[in-house]
């Protein structure tokens, strides 16, 4: 099974409603040694920051074309600690509830991220933000460039 390494961002403008953006770069080092890079990247009119973190990952991990052992690292809490920390089976087990009965948000991208992960392999790893970390701080400026200069997308919430 290939190993991919995935880094991921997301950025909101006036958060929430306001402009936004994600950032992923994808990193693969073939047979050969050869490492092989990826950046993705796109704006959005109307949004919010945790939306971008979520359409990073999701965007990501719809790249991959076929099961991958994937190391997912995020600065979202958000994002890393529904995996890790286990709330999204507990979501699922609710209807999509949290332990105060309120609704989730975002369920459509949860949704669309459990899909895109269901065939991999993935440690979901956090690192903090604006730390100096290069990937990280990559991502960031993708995230921040497309929210500012290229938000051009409608996004569509469903859910």
């Amino acid at each position: 099974m290939s190993k991919v390494i995935i880094y991921t961002d997301g950025a909101a403008r006036g958060n929430p409603d306001g402009p936004g953006g994600y950032g992923a770069v994808l990193q693969y080092t073939d047979s050969k040694g050869e490492l092989h890079e990826m950046e993705l990247s796109a704006g959005y009119k109307k949004t919010t920051n945790n939306r971008m973190e979520l359409m990073a990952a999701i965007v990501a991990l719809e790249k991959l074309n076929k099961p991958c052992e994937v190391e997912l690292h995020s600065d979202s809490k958000y994002v890393i600690d529904a995996f890790n920390q286990h709330w999204i089976q507990g979501w699922i087990k609710k209807g999509w509830k949290k332990s105060d009965g309120k609704a989730v948000k975002n369920i459509d991208l949860w949704k669309r991220l459990l899909n895109a992960a269901k065939e991999h392999q993935i440690t979901w790893v956090w690192v903090k933000g604006h730390a100096g970390h290069d990937l990280n701080e990559r991502c960031d400026i993708l995230a921040t460039t497309a929210a500012d200069h290229n938000a051009v997308l409608d996004d569509i919430q469903t859910e």
